[in-house]
């Protein structure tokens, strides 16, 4: 969809996590020139919405129930939207500029990274899409963000020893920063960390496989505490503790 230039760009948010949807919100708060319509948890509402109301720039992350983000970009009236990609993945960056896509921000997304999208929404579409070897590589993330009472929180993935669940919340152990509670699920959490570096030890427990003390009788230890191997999680995590060469 041509931009006039001067013109606000009419965006949408999609993204099935509210905490994500918070984020963007305030980014675009920010943002003179853009001109918030929707917010949705849900893909399919969304797409009944700007198929009825124009927008110029949907803001969509992939990972979503019923259908994916990438699924989501075929069905769009023509001519399409803009479309910045949000989501903790890296692996599709380059289906998305396939499809065309503006950008690709990987979470967690700082302001600064929002604007250069942003940014590159003001400049006439490209007539056909990125060869798959010119697509930027995305920068991989170092930290994400939680919400911890009424503030988002960020959170250096260097600096997190173990996460516990507590029933709707998690409490994040951390070396430097403490104790941090914050209602989130351990899907979302998992989605953002990475895998290489943190593995799902417990139905109430994720660690980080740099901080592991020792391992021993179905036990891990991390800062002088025992925390419990289950049972289902066992042998994925001993294979973990293999590849690393931590045995």
């Amino acid at each position: 969809m041509e931009v006039l230039p001067g013109r606000r760009l009419r965006c949408v948010l999609i993204d099935d996590e509210p905490l994500a949807l918070d984020v963007l919100a305030g980014y675009c708060a920010q943002v003179p020139f853009l001109e918030l319509c929707g917010q949705f948890h849900d893909a399919l509402q969304a797409l009944a919405f700007v198929q009825d109301h124009p927008v110029d720039v949907i803001f969509l992350d992939i990972h979503m129930p019923r259908i994916t983000g990438l699924q989501f970009v075929q069905l769009l009236p023509q001519p399409a939207p803009r479309v910045v990609f949000t989501t903790a993945y890296a692996q599709y960056a380059v289906q998305s500029y396939e499809l065309s896509a503006t950008d690709y921000l990987l979470k967690p997304i700082a302001f600064e990274r929002f604007l250069q999208a942003v940014g590159k929404l003001r400049a006439p579409a490209l007539p056909a899409p990125l060869p798959a070897a010119a697509a930027p590589a995305p920068v991989a993330a170092d930290a994400m963000f939680v919400k911890n009472e009424h503030r988002l929180q960020r959170v250096a993935f260097d600096d997190i020893l173990y996460i516990e669940g507590m029933k709707e919340y998690l409490m994040i152990y951390t070396a430097e920063s403490g104790k941090i509670l914050t209602l989130q699920s351990f899907r979302r959490v998992e989605e953002v960390l990475p895998p290489q570096r943190f593995a799902r030890i417990h139905k109430s427990f994720l660690v980080a496989l740099n901080r592991i003390e020792h391992v021993e009788r179905g036990k891990v230890q991390l800062a002088g505490r025992l925390l419990p191997v289950g049972d289902s999680y066992r042998d994925a995590f001993m294979g973990l503790i293999r590849t690393h060469n931590q045995l």
